[in-house]
């Protein structure tokens, strides 16, 4: 497995030159959306890779190495010596098709010897919670899915993927991995500190919250956001719901993507069941980084060795963290070494399993990392 990476910044192009690699299977191209609505861009990384697959999504900001940065294109190509990949794509134009979207992912996908898929998703349109529920009902329990919805900044108007082609609104995009050469290894942590009393989930349907004990759920929390509260949704980044059932503990985080005044409701990136507890919670700078080296050791674990590694991280920790962003990618760096080749992308909800035999999983605000290497 040969991994190289470049990056493209408006004001010095290529950091290297590029050059024809026909021999390149899968390019992987985190940006942001300006650029990757620039035609130019694409018909370049064509001419340069000709027989890869590639597969873009933008970002609410970009990783590559030890280093995040903003408005860029970072691009890494794989050559592999035995494994074998394919593509799929789908147009979601309404939240509700997500499920089914995830099924007609994995039925042209699915074989023997698939051992991976990874997911980029539209952030905007595409319930995720029901995307990796579509994918879970149709992908056998032994092949591994990851992936992430792309991002838009923090502006949370658009959101663009490509596969093999221009950059769009409203794709969800599948890479599938075949053999078993290649092994797969994941991790998935947060570092957010719930606070507040426990609420149940009085009134929700899919991902739009209305209630939360009998009360607005939109002015329980504009209450709790105070001077924040003018700059909803992006500041419920901040503030990022920890979902779980009667009786249990941990549960999955959930992040604001949109409110309806009309409605007086909350829009999350995934499903928010009613009936279901929900307590609030906020950031600790230390247990954010501590959470995303927690998710490397949790990969590290599955398997000690990694040629590449995937990192999708919420595009919140990167709003709490502001300066001190690259932390959390040093200390992910200093669990795998200088060997593991680093990129990804801050995203607006991540794809997981949350065990290592576990189906894949919608999360929010973590640190999600998958580990590639190939025997």
């Amino acid at each position: 497995m040969l991994v190289k990476q470049n990056c493209w910044e408006p004001n010095t192009g290529w950091k290297y030159q590029l050059i024809p690699e026909p021999e390149v299977q899968l390019l992987l191209g985190f940006g942001s959306r300006q650029i990757l609505e620039d035609p130019e861009r694409y018909l370049e990384l064509k001419q340069m890779f000709p027989n890869a697959e590639i597969a873009c999504c933008s970002t609410a900001g970009e990783i590559q190495g030890d280093r995040v940065l903003d408005d860029t294109l970072c691009i890494t190509s794989i050559t592999f010596k035995k494994v074998q990949i394919s593509s799929a794509e789908i147009k979601v134009t309404e939240s509700s098709e997500s499920f089914v979207a995830g099924q007609e992912l994995a039925k042209q996908l699915v074989a023997d010897d698939l051992s991976y898929v990874l997911i980029l998703s539209d952030g905007l349109h595409v319930n995720g919670s029901d995307l990796a529920n579509g994918l879970a009902d149709i992908l056998p329990r032994t092949t591994v899915a990851t992936g992430g919805l792309s991002g838009d900044a923090d502006a949370f108007n658009k959101t663009v993927v490509g596969l093999n082609g221009q950059a769009e609104s409203n794709l969800v995009a599948a890479i599938g991995f075949y053999g078993d050469s290649l092994k797969v290894a994941h991790g998935s942590l947060g570092g957010w500190d719930p606070f507040g009393p426990d609420r149940l989930v009085t009134k929700s349907s899919g991902n739009v919250l209305y209630e939360l004990d009998g009360h607005s759920a939109l002015e329980l929390y504009e209450e709790y956001l105070g001077e924040y509260a003018a700059e909803l949704p992006a500041s419920g980044l901040l503030f990022p719901l920890q979902v779980h059932g009667e009786g249990e503990s941990g549960g999955v985080v959930r992040t604001i993507l949109g409110i309806d005044r009309d409605s007086n409701s909350l829009i999350f990136a995934g499903d928010i069941p009613e009936g279901s507890h929900a307590r609030l919670m906020n950031a600790n700078f230390n247990c954010l980084v501590d959470g995303a080296a927690g998710a490397a050791v949790k990969a590290t674990d599955m398997f000690a060795r990694s040629e590449l590694a995937i990192l999708i991280s919420c595009v919140g920790r990167k709003l709490v963290l502001q300066q001190r962003i690259e932390d959390e990618v040093e200390a992910v760096q200093k669990v795998f070494g200088n060997d593991t080749a680093l990129t990804g992308f801050y995203s607006y909800g991540e794809l997981s399993p949350q065990t290592p035999n576990g189906s894949c999983e919608l999360h929010n605000q973590t640190m999600t990392i998958t580990t590639l290497f190939e025997s």
